[in-house]
């Protein structure tokens, strides 16, 4: 969810290319084949049952057939010759099996000579039995499984429709995952049970065999801006990152934890692949069930929607104005980002933690202080670890810390 910084500083326009036409290009896609519709009721949700929800009043949200073609056939021919198809929910198993099967068999159908086609699936891997497991083997699928650590960690907010604990469930299907030999990756939501307890995850996530590990931090806000129970503050996320970096480092060579990695790419001058660290919100699109298409994930909400891909194309959805819109609130200017000596790497943070607080995309990020708390800490590390890699000095490169 790629090469190249072509979009401007903090507190300057949206470039006049896109404008005039030259959009920056969609390059990939996030797929919710069953829209917001899940089988657990995390307690810590943001999705599932949200006011802002367009379809929450729709019970059968499972994307048709039709629309699935449309969509694939649309996105090879616009995406040739990489194309990149991320499936996410509410839970996307809910589909069914058949539903990724029509799904490779339409990407056969209308690929080229030399297309190379990705799919990545996060699940929460509570329906991943033998014959989904072997699925995702035969077609590559890279499989995010959603797990909060140790049981007494994960079952504090993570429990079915009704009201049962998961954990077991989730440590079976990645035990099958591993007989099959599926690839996958660990999902650890950050919450106040576990936040506080960086080497514990990290042991307990090697324990199971796991080699590629994403945290996310929760940050959920009441209207008046106080944060929900369950939010990490900027403090307890910082001093999180920086022990995961002490625990991670002598098995950097055989761990990849996705914020670590998108840091050193950002290091090295290379686009990272999170598009929090991207200057400007325009790399992916999401993909409702119905074919609705809207900028973020975290903006499904009937305001930002941009088309639908029945009707219209990806070279259209990729002009559309509202998607320029949303795209440059990345960039509105913030005081103390415009002296920041980190600007260049987080580029104004991400906008959902920008926005939550107090529904303004002007604000600082929530967790400025935890990205300042690590960027002091892993950057120069970091830039070492790159230059021994690449072989040559990444001090000349645009990141002047």
């Amino acid at each position: 969810m790629p090469s190249g910084n072509p979009f401007p500083i903090v507190g300057t326009a949206y470039p006049a290319a896109s404008i005039s036409g030259q959009a920056p290009r969609i390059t990939s896609l996030l797929v919710k084949p069953a829209s917001a519709v899940c089988n657990l009721d995390c307690e810590y949700c943001f999705y599932l049952d949200r006011e802002a929800d367009p379809y929450k009043d729709l019970p059968a949200r499972i994307m048709p057939e039709d629309v699935l073609e449309r969509l694939v056939d649309g996105f090879l021919f616009y995406s040739y010759p990489a194309s990149v198809f991320a499936f996410q929910g509410g839970e996307p198993t809910l589909a069914g099996l058949s539903f990724f099967e029509k799904l490779v068999h339409f990407q056969q159908k209308y690929g080229r000579n030399g297309h190379t086609i990705s799919n990545s699936l996060q699940t929460n891997a509570i329906l991943l039995d033998d014959a989904w497991c072997a699925f995702l083997r035969n077609y590559n699928f890279l499989t995010g499984i959603s797990i909060d650590g140790p049981e007494e960690i994960h079952d504090r907010h993570r429990f079915n429709r009704a009201g049962h604990p998961t954990w077991r469930k989730v440590v079976e299907a990645i035990e099958r995952m591993q007989k099959h030999g599926a690839e996958f990756n660990i999902l650890c939501v950050l919450s106040q049970a576990n936040v506080e307890k960086p080497r514990e995850l990290y042991r307990f996530f090697r324990s199971i065999g796991a080699e590629h590990l994403q945290f996310i931090p929760l940050a959920e806000f009441h209207p008046d801006g106080s944060p929900m129970p369950f939010t990490v503050t900027p403090e307890q996320y910082g001093r999180f990152l920086c022990e995961i970096f002490d625990a991670w480092w002598p098995d950097r060579r055989k761990v990849r934890i996705r914020f670590f990695d998108n840091l050193a790419e950002a290091v090295a001058g290379i686009k990272p692949g999170s598009c929090t660290m991207h200057e400007t919100c325009d790399s992916y699109v999401v993909i409702e069930y119905n074919g609705d298409v809207y900028p973020c994930d975290f903006f499904v909400e009937s305001s930002w929607r941009l088309g639908n891909i029945t009707l219209d194309s990806f070279p259209e959805i990729a002009r559309r104005q509202r998607r320029y819109q949303f795209a440059v609130n990345k960039t509105l200017p913030h005081e103390e980002c415009r002296v920041c000596e980190y600007q260049s790497i987080c580029h104004g943070g991400c906008p959902k933690f920008r926005h939550g607080p107090h529904r303004r995309f002007e604000d600082l990020d929530y967790f400025c202080r935890a990205y300042k708390m690590i960027f002091a800490k892993a950057t120069g590390p970091l830039r070492r670890e790159v230059e021994k890699l690449l072989g040559r000095n990444t001090a000349s490169a645009a990141n002047p810390y």
